[in-house]
């Protein structure tokens, strides 16, 4: 596991680096610093680690190289960003999943195994020592990764035309899925066009599965008279998906996924019978069926948002669903943790009761906020990228906290106006979190909302902790 440091008075990534034996600039890069001159305390950084490099020789494959090192092919290709385990050559210099680590005074085998998350034996048999070997202080010794589950990862975006395909290609080695959000429903059973073809065509290139996602809201309108006037009318119904089919084949669409929000309580049963409908039409033509599913945390959970969506129903009709576990640091509400742990968690473990634990997308957001104090009912919270929380927190000298019940960090600072902020964000910390969240329930995978959002650290965890599945 990458080691995350969390910055004290007087670090520096001069420091930071000369500690733990890497290069400046791949602690630069791990992190996207925009200035590292400046650290400011509370900012949690990812230490890289120093791998191996293999150089290939004339006649080895990828599998023989990945045995030599007692790792895997879709690993070696996952870290060297590889698209075709054919295509190594001889000369090229390949990073390989196993460390080095120097020996500090008081290490002992359990300790070091213990820190790097593997086995005492594990580590004792890559360095050929015995259970009575002593380590002596300024020794190498190889670390290997631990064993990583192969999970899906899926992301919306909401950027269209070529800018929308740039950021597919930013991240298509960690991307399983790719879905742009999203075709809109109309009364008349027709869909609203949107301009994905940059999109899907960058998806191909990168092995990402494209999802077309179909929806019955708007940023204006909540959508429940939409969705009535849909799901009590089996004919529309079968209209808005026999032309969802249409799309799909024409674009080049393998997987769909149905967002209905704020559906009224009564067209609950309504819903189910069109995930069925949608599943019968599409099963049939290799393709794969998902939804969107409202945060609920019980069975019987009262409010628009939740009481249509039947969890037992979607995970019994559908290949897999995508918990909503985000959203609760709203732009117009108070300001808190967008995706609060804690919370997350109450979903999570309602979700496993009633749905497949291979069928769960854990969601995760992937932007920060800045709300402005004292809150304002009704006042809407600026929304950014990690980075821009950062480059705040070291514009006004800001030292970030860290919430251990949400496991989110935050800051406060005064703008030039003389206004108290509050800016809730996610960092390495609140990733690793996540992703320790999905290992214990042993979920499916990641679905990301919304690409746009560069968080490199995001990324770098996610390849660390997991092999993203490739269809």
């Amino acid at each position: 596991m990458l080691t995350i440091h969390v910055v004290k008075s007087g670090d520096t990534i001069d420091k930071l680096a000369r500690a733990y034996g890497v290069s400046t600039n791949a602690i630069v890069r791990a992190n996207g610093l925009e200035n590292p001159s400046k650290l400011v305390i509370g900012l949690a950084l990812i230490i890289p680690k120093p791998y191996l490099r293999h150089a290939v020789q004339a006649g080895e494959t990828l599998d023989e190289i990945a045995r030599r090192y007692r790792t895997t092919v879709p690993e070696m290709m996952q870290l060297n960003h590889l698209t075709n385990a054919a295509s190594i050559y001889p000369g090229q210099r390949l990073l390989v999943p196993v460390f080095s680590y120097t020996v500090r005074p008081g290490d002992t085998p359990t300790s070091i195994a213990s820190r790097f998350g593997i086995s005492v034996q594990r580590l004792l048999q890559e360095n050929g020592l015995t259970s009575t070997s002593r380590l002596t202080a300024g020794q190498k010794i190889l670390i290997p990764d631990p064993p990583k589950r192969t999970i899906d990862v899926n992301a919306f975006t909401t950027v269209f035309g070529q800018a929308g395909a740039r950021e597919v290609r930013d991240v298509a080695h960690d991307l399983t899925y790719v879905s742009p959000f999203g075709y809109r429903m109309q009364r008349d059973g027709s869909l609203e066009p949107i301009d994905d073809v940059p999109t899907l065509q960058a998806a191909r290139n990168g092995r990402i599965v494209p999802m077309m996602a179909i929806t019955n809201f708007s940023a204006t309108e909540a959508g429940t008279q939409l969705a009535h006037t849909i799901l009590s009318n089996p004919t529309l119904s079968d209209k808005i998906l026999t032309n969802t089919l249409a799309i799909m084949r024409q674009k080049g669409y393998r997987a769909l996924n149905i967002d209905f929000e704020n559906v009224s309580p009564e067209d609950r049963e309504n819903y189910n019978r069109f995930l069925q409908q949608a599943v019968d039409k599409l099963h049939p033509a290799g393709y794969l069926v998902s939804s969107s599913l409202a945060p609920k945390t019980s069975a019987g959970q009262k409010g628009l948002l939740y009481e249509a969506h039947d969890y037992p129903a979607h995970g019994r009709i559908l290949d897999f669903v995508v918990p909503m576990t985000y959203e609760w640091g709203y732009r117009f509400g108070p300001p808190q943790a967008i995706s609060p742990l804690n919370l997350m968690r109450q979903v999570i473990e309602y979700a496993v009761t009633a749905i497949p634990r291979n069928k769960i997308l854990l969601g995760f957001q992937v932007y920060a906020r800045d709300w402005v104090l004292p809150h304002v009912k009704g006042q809407e919270a600026e929304t950014f990228d990690m980075q821009e929380a950062i480059r705040r927190a070291v514009e006004h000298n800001a030292v970030i906290k860290y919430n251990e019940t949400a496991q989110s960090p935050f800051f406060r600072y005064t703008d030039s106006r003389g206004r108290q902020h509050e800016v809730w964000f996610e960092d390495a910390r609140s990733a690793q979190a996540k992703f320790n969240l999905l290992k214990e329930f042993n979920l499916r995978g990641v679905s990301y909302w919304v690409l746009g959002y560069p968080f490199p650290q995001n990324w770098t965890l996610l390849e660390d902790n997991f092999i993203i599945r490739k269809i």
